[in-house]
């Protein structure tokens, strides 16, 4: 049985520049938290812990003078400003492609436009965008959605970095009749798009793909979704989740991994499969 690897897989720079910044502000004595979860990949948030690196929910919930980190997804400005008030220390480890997604919210907010943000609704990065476009903002995730989106005289559209290039537009295109003056800023990151097509291209020559990433992870989430639309696809977060029945006569087994996948766990996953 072969076992291949897609050409683009695993941590993007946006993620390794985040865990860099974390390890780098670790701190023994539990004073510094990231607020939220780093990246979405619960062994390596465990990692981080075991190395100095809390987690907390909320601002509340920081010691007194500690050191917060803000993850990957990014914060709304208010939360910056909460935080100096509180006299915590601010660390931003903000992927750069988010904070561009957001300063183009807040620069076609400022020209005076109604900002749809296309992505997740619940995803923590689409909700730091929605609070940099001020509040006068609407996220939709489908056609559907972007249809019921009401006429404005001026309309701006940003996406989520991780968001899937062709349903973006595909959406875009739903919306161009809502208003005479649109301005649309792609805020994919590349990492997205090479992660994304290169998956498509290796779920077209595989029996089965093997998606590696935290279930909680959009990117991982919808790299299994375009894997599965092609060729039978399980999404797993390590090798211990592996069943032999999946690869019964199989000739070629596929493996990717979300942007927030750390190296360690897809090795595990192809040395085990290699086993099988």
């Amino acid at each position: 049985m072969e076992v291949l690897l897609a050409d683009y897989l695993g941590f993007c720079y946006g993620v390794k520049r985040a865990i860099k910044i974390a390890r780098e502000n670790a701190a023994p004595d539990g004073s510094a938290c990231t607020l939220g979860p780093i990246i979405h990949n619960p062994q390596m948030v465990e990692r981080l812990k075991e190395e100095g690196v809390g987690t907390v929910s909320a601002l509340s919930d920081m010691p007194r003078g500690g050191r917060v980190i803000i993850r990957s997804h990014g914060v709304g400005p208010e939360t910056y400003d909460r935080a100096e008030a509180m006299g915590l220390e601010s660390i931003d480890a903000t992927c750069p492609h988010v904070k561009k997604a957001q300063l183009s919210a807040k620069e076609l907010a400022d020209e005076g436009r109604f900002v749809v943000i296309v992505g997740e609704k619940e995803h923590p990065e689409v909700q730091s965008i929605v609070q940099w476009a001020g509040g006068n903002a609407a996220v939709v995730e489908s056609i559907a959605e972007a249809q019921a989106i009401e006429s404005a005289p001026k309309l701006g559209v940003v996406s989520q970095t991780t968001f899937s290039g062709e349903r973006f537009c595909e959406i875009v295109s739903a919306l161009l009749d809502k208003s005479r003056d649109v301005r649309i800023m792609r805020t994919i990151c590349t990492a997205t798009d090479q992660r994304q097509r290169a998956a498509w291209e290796l779920a077209s020559k595989v029996d089965v793909m093997l998606v590696i990433g935290g279930k909680n992870s959009a990117n991982t989430t919808r790299l299994a979704q375009l894997c599965a639309e092609i060729c039978r696809t399980y999404h797993i977060e390590t090798a211990d989740e592996l069943q032999p029945a999946w690869f019964k006569k199989i000739e070629k087994i596929g493996i990717t991994a979300g942007a927030s996948t750390p190296d360690w766990i897809i090795k595990e996953v192809y040395k085990k499969c290699q086993r099988i």
